[in-house]
């Protein structure tokens, strides 16, 4: 009962960190990009792990449609454990997409940390706090699949936003001491990059990005009366539509909000996975679709390898990304770009 009391009390203080930075308005970082621990990160900048050897560098960019519907956050210290990150990234859509992806951002860590805290209070008293590290995925999956539940029902009931015709997706990772927990709502990214047998750096892609023409989620989507196909003018790119409108041509399978499609088989549920980091693991990136349509994983990954500065490898990918929009899809406005680069260990000295 002590260890319980113990981790709900690290509940609270981690939460009223969170709260007390949002009201200083600093983003949890100080005027050198620099933040102290714990620290929430909501803008572009840097975060050093205090008590670990990570660090995370993170750049939103705003494309030519307007405002920039992606946003982030790096919470270092997660549950006020030292060893613990959460790293988030978020691309609205629709009319009030950005308040929407920014309501998921603020209200799914949370929401994640009170689950998890419930979920390893019980686990305690039925099975004993030696099989607690047996289990920690189980508990992580188990505590994102009910806390994107619960934000998208708050979501829905929310009287301040107007989330029908307009939703976000979510792609964050959890990473607790060598365990990195990757979920992902949508069709952002993660991509890890790792040493291969011959030395070199590889690239591995670690979601699946939630397109309407994946075969099991068209699948999903047509037994729920949806439908998916292309516009003429939009070779290639798959859209969810209602079954007797031309509305609202989602281009993703996964998703927070929409309630108009909701019932056509667009779902919030993540797909939870889980990675055990290894000395060969150099850094994962998340990244919006933005990045991806123009960036192949392993460009990427090569872009973040070649920054000598890591405080600015997100900064690099995102401007690389930029560059490629307007040199390989030229006439086609450039969409936001953003980037968290989580580095796992120290550089070598």
């Amino acid at each position: 009962m002590r260890q319980i009391s113990s981790l709900l009390q690290g509940l609270a203080r981690s939460l009223s960190v969170g709260r007390d930075r949002d009201r200083r308005g600093d983003g949890g970082a100080g005027g050198d990009g620099k933040a102290a621990a714990p620290a929430v990160l909501r803008t572009s900048g840097t975060v050093w792990g205090e008590g670990s050897e990570t660090f995370a560098a993170v750049c939103s960019r705003r494309g030519e449609k307007g405002t920039n519907q992606d946003c982030s956050i790096v919470w270092e210290g997660f549950g006020c454990q030292e060893d613990t990150i959460f790293c988030g990234i978020f691309d609205g859509h629709g009319p009030w997409g950005h308040y929407v992806a920014k309501a998921v951002r603020d209200s799914l860590p949370p929401s994640l940390l009170c689950h998890w805290q419930e979920a390893l209070t019980l686990a305690s008293l039925i099975d004993g706090e030696k099989k607690l590290s047996d289990c920690r995925f189980d508990l992580w999956k188990q505590s994102y699949v009910a806390a994107c539940a619960a934000v998208d029902d708050e979501l829905r009931r929310s009287r301040r936003l107007d989330a029908v015709y307009s939703g976000s997706t979510a792609l964050s990772v959890v990473k607790q001491g060598d365990l990195m927990v990757v979920a992902n709502v949508g069709d952002s990214r993660a991509v890890l990059g790792t040493t291969s047998d011959d030395g070199a750096l590889a690239a591995v892609q670690l979601t699946v990005d939630f397109k309407p023409n994946l075969p099991q989620e068209k699948e999903r989507i047509r037994r729920c009366n949806g439908q998916v196909y292309c516009l003429a003018d939009e070779p290639g790119v798959y859209r969810v539509w209602q079954p007797s409108r031309d509305s609202p041509g989602l281009a993703m399978s996964r998703a927070f909000g929409d309630y108009s499609v909701k019932d056509c088989g667009v779902i919030s549920a993540p797909e939870v996975t889980q990675r055990k980091i290894s000395s060969r693991d150099q850094f994962v990136i998340l990244a919006t679709d933005g990045v991806w349509d123009v960036l192949s994983n392993e460009e990427a990954v090569q872009i973040v390898a070649g920054t000598p500065d890591r405080e600015k490898a997100a900064k690099r990918l995102v401007e690389c990304a930029v560059r490629a929009w307007r040199r390989r899809r030229r006439g086609i406005a450039v969409d936001d770009c953003s980037a968290i680069c989580l580095f796992f260990h120290s550089p070598p000295s």
